[in-house]
């Protein structure tokens, strides 16, 4: 008998002056959209670790947790199939932004002018705002 488990998943908010950190994707699914910076979760890899690489990986920027939003499950969220997305909200360290890794371009947008997002990023980042009003 096989089980078959979600793969686990993690994405990091970052505001600045009221604008979020999104990368533009490199590869599919969504290759030319836009969403939060974040990826997989290496085997042996603690996800707080996770977020943190895969933000810096993809934008250049070094930062560090302040919070956990929540967590994402909806089977259908991802076309790839299902996967377990745990949001963090992150402070910058340091760094320069720049885009790397799986991202074409990286840039803070106004949260009220928004492009459009990949995945549930969209309900994500009206989590994110909800949590730190």
């Amino acid at each position: 008998m096989s089980f078959e488990n979600p793969k686990l998943t993690v994405d990091g908010a970052v505001l600045k002056n009221n604008k979020i950190l999104l990368i533009k994707r490199k590869n599919n699914p969504f290759k030319g959209k836009w969403a939060l910076p974040g990826g997989f979760v290496e085997y042996g890899e603690k996800v707080e670790d996770a977020v943190i690489r895969e933000v810096f990986e993809e934008t250049g920027l070094k930062t560090s947790i302040i919070k956990i939003i929540g967590v994402y499950s909806d089977p259908n969220r991802d076309p790839r199939g299902h996967t377990v997305s745990i949001v963090y909200f992150l402070d910058i360290n340091e760094g320069e932004l720049k885009s790397n890794d799986d991202a074409s371009d990286a840039k803070f947008f106004d949260v009220k002018d928004l492009p459009e997002l990949s995945f549930d990023h969209e309900i994500i980042i009206k989590d994110v705002l909800r949590s730190i009003d």
